[in-house]
């Protein structure tokens, strides 16, 4: 902890009053995540420096990037002002965090304010929403914006860093040091390669078959989508063993793995099990699964939540990890790739005044947004959670 007075060394002139943007001007808050298993920080200082230079007026609550290894001094040195308590950083115009704010959290910001935020379906409440439409925010879920291509960029850079990083997890894991199997991940003249089989093919399987295949180990890729499949092998420039989904085939194909990477991803509700307990029973024991859709319930069936603290566990002398924000393993890269994400976004929300024009300007922008001034507009989480919900469409022409 810092005291007061070494806190006030490090604020711009300005920080002891109440920061009052010009009329026009937008404000933005960047609140200290709460949960200590999430390190990253949705804006950098040099994109701070960036938005305050277009006018952009930013708070940053004390501490908030220290995970991710940006200090207060840099937030201020940017421009930022930095305050000492959430409250201060959630009474503004709009709120970036990565875990959606707790009710508590919601009870401090602005009314009509705009909240931009990961929703994370499973484990939110109707309590959750409830509170929200109550403040009459607008609260805008990042994994479900879209960009100008009809892609999902948080949801794919993301995916790009959790691929890479799982191969690096698995050569923990296998190292004897963490009494695994003593294997090398990748092989050496005269040693036969470790067997990688990557169950999904989409980002999170190309880069994960990116750093296995620069490593030097065999991969065996299986998805139920012939066009993902086709895509994969394009993308990774060789030829690489395919294989659509069968129980004979999988089954076969994990009795050989050294290591297992569970990367399916649901389009809608809940992930289907597809590698059941008996074939999680069949592999060699001291091999490693990393279920990287354990957020949506996971894509094998002996998979259970773990966290960065306990990370892993054994079932059928099989390790398991199951963590589900592995890009907070290195917070700083994560970070950076979101900033970049967010930051032309706040930006274009500045130019249009608000995020209200944002949403009725730029559909894209629009995919994302959940409740909007005191009513859900996500029919998904209205069926789930028995609410009335309301189409967005129709919210924005009553406008007028």
């Amino acid at each position: 902890m810092v005291d007061v007075t070494e806190t006030v060394e490090i604020l711009p002139k300005e920080a002891s009053a109440k920061m009052k943007p010009k009329k026009g001007e937008l404000l933005i808050g960047v609140p200290k995540e709460m949960d200590a298993q999430e390190k990253r920080v949705l804006l950098t200082p040099e994109a701070v420096r960036l938005l305050v230079s277009n006018g952009v007026n930013v708070v940053v609550e004390q501490g908030a990037g220290d995970n991710s290894k940006f200090s207060d001094k840099d937030y201020s040195d940017a421009g930022a002002k930095v305050v000492l308590t959430a409250k201060e950083a959630l009474e503004v115009d709009v709120v970036l965090k990565i875990e959606p704010p707790t009710i508590e959290e919601i009870g401090h910001m602005q009314a009509g304010g705009c909240l931009i935020s990961a929703l994370q379906i499973g484990r939110q409440s109707a309590e959750y929403l409830h509170a929200l439409n109550a403040k009459k925010i607008t609260a805008v879920s990042f994994e479900h914006l879209e960009d100008k291509v009809g892609g999902m960029p948080v949801v794919r850079a993301m995916s790009e860093i959790a691929g890479s990083t799982v191969m690096l997890i698995a050569s923990e894991y296998l190292s004897s040091v963490n009494d695994g199997k003593g294997l090398i991940l990748g092989g050496v003249t005269g040693v036969p390669p470790t067997q990688v089989v990557i169950i999904g093919a989409g980002t999170v399987a190309e880069y994960a078959a990116r750093t296995a295949l620069g490593l030097g180990a065999n991969i065996k890729v299986f998805d139920n989508q012939i066009y993902k499949l086709r895509r994969i092998k394009q993308l990774l420039g060789q030829q690489v063993y395919t294989s659509t989904i069968d129980n004979v085939t999988l089954a076969q194909a994990l009795k050989e793995a050294d290591v297992v990477i569970g990367a399916l991803r649901a389009e809608k509700g809940r992930n289907k099990i597809v590698v059941t307990e008996e074939m999680v029973a069949g592999m060699m024991p001291g091999s490693i699964i990393i279920d990287v859709s354990i957020d949506q319930g996971g894509c094998i069936e002996t998979a259970e939540m773990t966290s960065h603290d306990q990370p892993i566990y054994k079932k059928h002398d099989v390790i398991h990890y199951c963590v589900p924000n592995i890009a907070s393993r290195v917070s700083r890269t994560a970070s950076v790739a979101l900033s970049n994400i967010f930051t032309p976004i706040i930006l274009q929300m500045s130019d249009l005044k608000g995020a209200e024009e944002m949403i009725f300007n730029y559909k894209w922008f629009m995919k994302g947004v959940y409740t909007y001034r005191g009513s859900l507009t996500n029919a998904h989480l209205g069926r789930r959670f028995a609410m009335n919900h309301k189409e967005l469409q129709l919210l924005l022409a009553a406008r007028y």
